[in-house]
């Protein structure tokens, strides 16, 4: 209860506080103080130096009160000091949460799922009932209108180089029939530039069959193995000093009609140097159909690479007998180089920097370490630019329910440090295989030293593997997707995976079996609904080669859509 007012009244209700003494009795250090003993509560006798220094501040701050402006700045730096997070020696210490996807810790998810994941039975191997989605408007098959007929008189002749690896090569040899074709130029067999990234000094004849593929175009486009020896002679048989036009990347056919047809009449020969995407997607039906004509139909592998080829997809069929001769290919690019290219941070630590430097100086002298260029690694796997790692590609095909029986053929070049990277893949997936695994040292050696065979190899078994998965898009997959589509009623059957949802999920520390598993089943059905899909007037018919390359058929009728004819 609070005291009475002992002072006279003075017409006021209130009561007021006594005047503030000069000096505070709780101050004094009298040994007889004990006149307020009950309203301070504190026995000098037993007075501590704590208590002590604490009563003389309180003292200072109530006789200075000037120094109250203070007072949040004391109490504030009272606080961090006690806290730990300031101090007199070191500056302030700012941990920072990296944003979600942007760092690499595919190997602790892993190591958190693998129980669970090794214990899930719950469901049947994915391989057989996988894709379920059809076109609704009926069923895709292939179809290129050939020509009959003699050809009317050539009005020169076209000389390209293709530059690139196996599958930028074979884009440029298409687009070159498409371009002679509408020209009505008589075509030379590409010449495949020498590159220093894939270095492979292979010629048209080491990789593709030929003699059919100039049969097969003889009705469409003319195709021989050398230039004239009258018309050489006026360039003293030096195609160095035939003229070349530097074409800008995916010039319409028009350009080649407006510019390089009036120079093609007068010279009677032209070059194009360099050839790779001198052509533009969108372009006239009779273009699209010399493309068609020439991807799907002209372009076989020499009987060779063919043969074993065949004979690669013949024994994964034996292997994967239990599973109805299905298997799943994979085309995985962790190699060196790619690896390199990339620019990501992966769990190598300082070895894996100095490697990565190295292999840029060999491959892009210049090119990463310009004045100004800045590389964030972090930005980079956000935005789903960073190759999956073969550990990433396993516990995305156990999440889509693929389990450990399921045959795999890995599609891929050296992988970058493969005994460390490789071996959770291994662990997933016991009965993966590989070409060098598949086929007998004799079989390989005549094309071990060289990409684009080695490539053609691996592009004849995932085009007849049940399911194929991508991992980081490129030429390769692009032509493979389009080549199954032909082959499989429109139907890509491929694996696409949305690699920006990847990132966020493979950095998410608390995600549990069941909830990574429902994802991936996501993604795995959202592949298969698109695996039917209509070329667009910028995507490339390499790619998507419905409607142009193929009829389609009704489902209780005879086909009702045909691709245009040459006219």
């Amino acid at each position: 209860m609070l005291a009475k007012n002992r002072l006279p009244g003075s017409g006021h209700t209130t009561p007021s506080p006594p005047g503030s003494p000069r000096r505070s009795p709780r101050y004094r250090r009298s040994k007889t103080s004990g006149r307020f003993p009950s309203a301070v509560g504190v026995q000098p006798n037993r007075t501590t130096l704590a208590h002590r220094l604490s009563w003389l501040i309180v003292s200072v701050l109530l006789r200075r009160q000037g120094i109250f402006l203070f007072a949040p700045l004391i109490y504030i730096s009272c606080m961090l000091l006690y806290m730990g997070t300031v101090s007199f020696d070191v500056g302030p210490i700012i941990r920072h949460r990296s944003p979600p996807g942007s760092v690499y810790k595919s190997p602790q998810l892993y190591a958190k799922l693998r129980p669970e994941m090794d214990a899930d039975n719950s469901t049947a191997d994915a391989i057989s009932t996988i894709w379920k989605h059809s076109y609704k408007g009926g069923e895709w098959k292939p179809y290129v209108n050939k020509s009959t007929g003699a050809l009317p008189d050539s009005n020169g002749y076209i000389y390209v180089e293709a530059n690139g690896g196996l599958n930028q090569q074979r884009t440029s040899i298409c687009n070159a029939v498409a371009v002679a074709g509408y020209l009505n130029a008589t075509l030379v067999i590409p010449n495949f530039h020498y590159h220093s990234i894939w270095r492979d000094p292979s010629k048209f004849g080491d990789i593709y069959d030929e003699e059919f593929f100039v049969s097969t175009l003889a009705n469409d486009v003319r195709v021989v193995d050398t230039i004239p020896e009258y018309i050489m002679e006026r360039f003293d048989h030096n195609m160095t000093n035939v003229y070349n036009f530097r074409v800008k990347a995916w010039s319409p056919i028009q350009y080649y009609r407006d510019s390089i047809l009036p120079k093609l009449l007068e010279e009677k020969v032209i070059r194009i140097s360099p050839f790779a995407n001198r052509l533009s997607f969108d372009a006239p039906k009779a273009v699209q159909r010399l493309r068609c004509l020439a991807n799907y139909e002209a372009l076989r592998f020499a009987e060779p690479i063919l043969t074993l080829g065949e004979t690669l997809v013949k024994r994964m069929k034996e292997q994967s007998a239990n599973h109805g001769a299905k298997y799943v290919s994979v085309h995985l690019r962790f190699e060196e180089d790619m690896v390199a290219f990339s620019c990501c941070v992966f769990d190598g630590g300082n070895q894996e920097k100095q490697d990565m430097i190295a292999a840029r100086e060999r491959g892009w002298k210049g090119k990463f370490t310009k004045p100004g260029r800045v590389i964030r690694p972090g930005a980079i796997r956000q935005n789903g630019k960073c190759p999956l790692t073969p550990l990433e590609v396993g516990l995305m095909l156990r999440g889509m329910g693929f389990n450990k029986s399921t045959y795999i053929f890995l599609a891929s070049g050296q992988i970058y440090n493969a005994n460390r990277t490789m071996a959770p893949l291994l662990e997933m997936f016991p009965n993966l295989q590989t070409k060098e695994m598949l086929a007998s040292e004799e079989e390989l050696a005549p094309y071990k030293n060289f990409s684009s065979r080695m490539a053609a190899i691996d592009y004849t078994v995932c085009l007849h593997s049940e399911v194929f998965v991508t991992t980081q898009g490129g030429n390769f997959p692009h032509f493979l997707m389009g080549h199954r589509r032909y082959l499989f009623g429109g139907h890509s059957k491929t694996i696409r995976p949305d690699k920006r949802k990847l990132a966020i999920i493979f950095d998410n520390p608390n995600i549990g079996w069941r909830s990574f598993k429902r994802q991936m089943l996501n993604m795995r059905s959202h592949s298969d609904s698109k695996g039917f899909e209509l070329k667009r007037p910028n995507d490339s018919i390499y790619t998507f080669p419905c409607p142009d390359c193929m009829s389609r058929r009704n489902k209780t009728t005879t086909p009702d859509t045909r691709p245009p004819s040459a006219s």
